[in-house]
């Protein structure tokens, strides 16, 4: 089975978040389990490092059409992981400082939704499934449709989109339908939705199955309180939606031989983890106690995120417990200022990093006791994954992908049931309740211990959700009843 991926990011090229990770990860994993051949295609920015530029290959240089444009576009390749990457080349559109958010953005993916099904032509590579992922390779699926197949050679090809945010949609003007999109009156119905052109809603009528990270939110986005809008289409379509929960990388994230981190760990041996909490105290100019609980928040700084629900309960945390906190993460003004505010009121007890940095990330995570996620809506979540990878205890919300992967910590005849803290209700009260209960938790050394061993046991890797793609592409593609 051939397979082409095609999405805005990919780690470890160019990534922003969770979309990067999972473009950086999947393909290889269903590569190295599996007889596919994987390829994925993204733009070249110029985020993109010097280092893998010298190991591109150029394979062509053609002219893109779109409406009434004709661009240059090159296409460069290189192999890793198994896996075959082609990058889009055109300055014009991508040599830019950061990967997304300026007025052209529109236009700037049609070009690359269109240069997608050029390069087939170019590579002489028509794959079994075209997997787009998020409205910025929506057209993809759009054009496949409505203008490729009618030539012969992509008549064969199926295609899945998936839904990593439905909140980010790619909603557009009517009046650019044709100069930017290259669409004509014929497909106004297929694009409208709510008076304005919507991209990610084409891809989900045009898609032969529609997916999205997590079965809870497979669910979730089918009620107006999820869906920003698009439950009525979704709904229609509910026949061929499907959730499968996104993996981490298991060797990018890994305790037993990261070298971002202090000191390397395990599930059996943990005595690295009280190595790396000292250095990290250290490097914070915390007090080094292995004795207190070091509770860590690592997000977006945004509302969706649950950071109105921990603003509403986290002084009362901090002023009443002998704990540790470190917050890091950039976002909403509002949240930047209170952090720094909590950090100020309590210089002894808070650390607040305004910024974000991946190895910083991976340290904070191997030091973390107690990890807090209480989100609003989480489509899956990784960093509850990565969280549980390096020995933290999680507690969440049930919610998208926080449902899916953390059940609530319980015990039986001294049997551990769950492996997180978890709270229905959006509500500071049962976060403050719930991080209570697991900072009780911590203090019976054994029981800790034994939670821990199974958190970090639990299998977050690719393998199940590799598997879980194979059937549905075997099942798009025809090749199962």
């Amino acid at each position: 089975m051939k397979l082409l991926f095609a999405g805005a990011e990919a780690m470890p090229f160019a990534a922003t978040g969770g979309l990067g990770d999972v473009l950086g990860s999947l393909p290889s994993a269903l590569a190295k389990s599996h007889d596919l051949d994987v390829r994925v295609i993204i733009p070249l920015y110029s985020a993109i490092k010097e280092e893998y530029r010298k190991e591109m290959h150029e394979e062509a240089i053609i002219s893109v059409p779109l409406a009434w444009r004709k661009q240059y576009c090159g296409i460069y390749s290189l192999k890793k992981n198994g896996v075959t990457y082609y990058f889009i080349d055109n300055e014009y559109y991508f040599k830019r400082e950061s990967l997304y958010g300026f007025f052209d953005d529109g236009e700037r993916y049609a070009y690359f939704s269109m240069a997608v099904m050029e390069a087939m032509s170019a590579l002489d590579f028509y794959p079994d499934i075209l997997h787009a992922h998020d409205w910025q390779t929506a057209l993809t699926v759009v054009y496949l449709n409505r203008i490729y197949k009618k030539r012969p050679e992509y008549q064969g090809i199926k295609s899945v989109f998936t839904i990593h945010n439905i909140e980010y949609q790619g909603k557009y003007d009517f009046s650019i339908l044709g100069d930017v999109f290259a669409l004509s009156e014929n497909e106004y119905s297929l694009m409208e939705y709510d008076g304005c052109i919507n991209l990610m809603k084409g891809a989900i009528e045009e898609a032969d199955r529609v997916t999205t990270v997590s079965p809870r939110y497979a669910e979730e986005i089918r009620t107006p309180e999820y869906a920003h809008g698009l439950h009525t289409c979704l709904n229609n379509n509910a026949h061929k939606l499907s959730g499968i929960l996104n993996g981490i990388d298991y060797k990018y994230y890994d305790p037993k031989s990261d070298p971002s981190i202090a000191e390397t760990f395990s599930s059996v041996n943990t005595d690295g983890k009280a190595v790396c909490k000292s250095a990290l105290q250290r490097e914070l100019g915390l007090d080094e106690r292995a004795d207190v609980p070091l509770l860590s928040i690592i997000s977006r700084l945004a509302s969706h995120k649950g950071l109105d629900i921990i603003e509403g309960c986290i002084y009362d945390i901090v002023a009443s417990h002998d704990i540790q906190l470190v917050i890091l993460g950039k976002g909403e003004e509002r949240y930047e200022q209170f952090f720094t505010y909590l950090q100020e009121r309590f210089p002894q007890k808070v650390r607040a990093l305004i910024t974000y940095d991946r190895d910083l990330s991976k340290r904070i995570y191997s030091a973390t006791d107690i990890f807090l996620m209480p989100s609003k809506s989480e489509p899956c979540g990784l960093s509850q994954m990565i969280a549980s990878r390096y020995g933290a205890i999680p507690v969440v919300r049930e919610t998208g992908g926080l449902y899916d992967s953390i059940k609530p910590f319980w015990i039986k005849d001294n049997k551990i049931n769950g492996n997180g803290f978890t709270f229905a209700g959006y509500n500071a009260g049962e976060l403050k309740e719930r991080t209570e209960a697991a900072l009780t938790l911590y203090k019976n050394e054994e029981l800790r211990r034994r939670l821990v061993y199974k958190i970090m046991r639990t299998d977050f890797s690719w393998k199940s959700s590799a598997n879980s793609y194979i059937k549905l592409y075997e099942l798009t593609a025809g090749l199962l009843g």
